[in-house]
């Protein structure tokens, strides 16, 4: 690194530069926002160097040439290496903080190689050729595979909501990279988690079957499994309001307020986290998704908490300052 790019850079233009990285690496930025960025770039010489030291400036020429995978995949190493050039202090910890969280974060190849996928956030419903209804999630990704033998869905990532038509004899199926779930006329829920895919019935049954596993069990009306690569987790009933998310609300009862948080930040861009000293206070309530910050907002009548915005993409939830 040169030393013009190694001098050290305020905290605020850090922040500017981490918020840009999120917007434009999202992959939803407009023109309009492109634009904007670049006369941010061109104001100051300081903004231009926390870009280069983000280690930005090649991988999204590189990106504008080819795929968008391409790029991030050529980023992750640069941005690590960077990231041990730069000073110490406050402004270092924002930035590690945001780019480990945007490293996290990436999306999967196959979500950009999916048939249809929905952005952080955005939630989308299709009706395929065969009459059924099938819900994306926020950041969710798919794959339609109709055949003359079977109706095939892949769920790359996200959680998606199918009402099966019932008109086609053809066997309906849902892979992950867990296995198969057939449907047996049926409307349920499938969703990918760190440590398996979730099946949740909400109509009829499905049948269940990992990918390394010789053996299938069907699910009924109200029940819920994770299955995992080898072998099916144990059933339970479904969690009130587990498809809430098809109508745009997040329906929790008694659950952690880390748990609350970890789940509004699936469908908002940046970093949401919570303060260790409120992370286990329970919640008990109906959230909007649409608008996070309104969600947020509504903690504050109930739980002794207050939220801390530091930039658009940088929010905290932390004990009030009047707690003793």
């Amino acid at each position: 690194m040169s030393s013009f790019n190694a001098k050290p850079v305020s905290a605020s233009v850090l922040d500017a530069a981490i918020a840009w990285q999120l917007c434009l690496d999202a992959g939803s930025g407009s023109e309009a926002e492109r634009d904007e960025f670049a006369r941010w770039h061109a104001a100051d010489e300081e903004h231009a160097r926390a870009w280069r030291q983000l280690g930005m400036v090649d991988q999204r020429f590189a990106a504008a040439a080819g795929p968008a995978r391409q790029a991030f995949l050529q980023s992750r190493a640069g941005l690590r290496r960077r990231v041990r050039k730069l000073g110490s202090g406050l402004a270092s910890i924002v930035l590690v903080g945001g780019l480990l969280s945007w490293l996290g974060a990436q999306p999967s190849l196959g979500y950009w190689l999916a048939d249809q996928r929905t952005a952080t956030g955005e939630q989308r419903s299709l009706r395929l050729a065969d009459g059924t209804l099938i819900s994306l999630n926020t950041h969710s990704a798919v794959d339609v595979r109709f055949s003359e033998k079977e109706r095939l869905i892949v769920l790359h990532e996200g959680e998606i909501s199918i009402e099966t038509g019932h008109k086609d004899d053809r066997p309906f199926v849902v892979a992950t990279s867990d296995g198969r779930l057939r449907a047996l006329g049926t409307r349920f829920l499938v969703r990918l988690e760190d440590d398996g895919t979730r099946l949740s019935v909400l109509q009829s049954a499905v049948a269940a079957k990992p990918q390394a596993s010789g053996d299938e069990q069907i699910l009924h009306e109200g029940q819920q499994v994770l299955m995992s690569h080898d072998r099916l987790g144990q059933v339970n009933s479904l969690t009130q309001g587990a498809d809430a998310w098809t109508r745009g609300m997040l329906v929790v009862d008694n659950v952690r307020l880390d748990q609350l948080v970890a789940e509004l930040g699936r469908y908002r861009s940046g970093y949401l986290g919570v303060a260790p000293e409120v992370a286990g206070l329970r919640i008990t309530g109906s959230f909007p998704l649409k608008d996070t910050d309104l969600a947020l907002k509504s903690l504050l009548p109930t739980l002794p908490v207050q939220v801390q915005q530091h930039t658009p993409w940088w929010t905290t939830v932390v004990a009030r300052s009047d707690t003793p």
